[in-house]
């Protein structure tokens, strides 16, 4: 096994927590900047594709002093289905953000951990018990909250993102399960290079030769992105989830401010308390979680 690679032995929960914020703040500026690309008249699908090209250009530094070694690995299969799943995700939750309201499609996107509980006690074959049960019934709770439906039709960007969030679940468990034995910088790697080919098919339907203008904020969308799959996967390798997954909400708070200054968006009262019913149900399910690991 290469030294990339090599598994970390020991959680680091305060790094893990600054990356998990650096996540957060580079996704909110990446979700913004998305919506601003979309409105100059760029198509989500050729979006989806330019940021995972650009997103190759973070990785730089490290092919740099490392050379090709990041991409060696025996997971390429997992690396592979990983990367495929989740270009389906990118190119729904982008059409969500181009249409959206940025703070709800934020909020509900909060709902792919809960999905992970869900597929690890199918999959996994996991116990859950009856509080993470009523953890779990309490963030779907929250999703009614923010969609409130009988009170308002159910969007197509909602559906999209609660589509999304459900294959990102499952990514969820490949990228942890590729932690074990893959370093961030591989497992990133590895995210764009399949992503991309598979992201320009899509979006050759719908091309539209950018600007010199465009262009530039494709590459602050491709290069925020990719540091912030960088920081997420270096947050969940380092740190325990249930310390470090509640600092995610501030993804919400950023791209509040975001909406609110560049695009006067104001998320309403339940947009604000859904998401936060959807959010504590997440952190109690990841504290639950490392209770049971440790026989509490």
């Amino acid at each position: 096994m290469n030294s990339v690679s090599a598994p970390v032995a020991t959680a680091d929960n305060m790094k893990a927590i600054v990356w998990m914020a650096v996540y957060a703040a580079l996704m909110a500026v990446m979700h913004t900047c998305i919506r601003i690309a979309s409105d100059s008249g760029l198509h989500p699908f050729e979006i989806a594709f330019f940021r995972n090209v650009f997103a190759l250009v973070v990785l730089i530094p490290w092919f740099w002093r490392l050379g090709l070694q990041p991409l060696k690995t025996k997971r390429l299969g997992l690396l592979i289905s990983r990367g495929t799943l989740n270009t389906f995700c990118m190119l729904g939750f982008f059409t969500a953000l181009s249409i959206g309201n940025l703070a709800e499609v934020a909020a509900l996107s909060f709902t792919a951990p809960i999905y992970a509980t869900l597929i690890g006690m199918v999959y996994f074959r996991e116990v859950v018990g009856l509080k993470r049960w009523a953890a779990i019934l309490f963030g779907f709770i929250g999703v009614l909250v923010i969609i409130r439906p009988g009170f308002q039709g159910i969007g197509f960007a909602q559906m999209l993102v609660l589509t999304s969030a459900f294959g990102w679940a499952i990514c969820m468990v490949m990228v942890k399960e590729l932690g074990r034995t893959e370093s961030a910088v591989t497992i990133t790697a590895y995210m764009s290079l399949v992503m991309a080919p598979l992201s320009l098919g899509p979006a050759l339907f719908y091309w539209l030769w950018p600007t010199w203008e465009q262009l530039a904020l494709l590459l602050v969308i491709g290069a925020v992105g990719g540091g912030g799959q960088l920081a997420l996967t270096q947050s969940l390798r380092i740190g325990e989830t249930h310390v470090v997954s509640p600092f995610d909400f501030l993804r919400l708070v950023f791209v509040s401010i975001l909406g609110y200054l560049i695009f006067d968006q104001v998320p309403d009262i339940f947009v604000w308390l859904g998401g936060i019913m959807v959010f504590a149900s997440v952190a109690f399910i990841a504290y639950r979680e490392h209770a049971r690991r440790q026989g509490v």
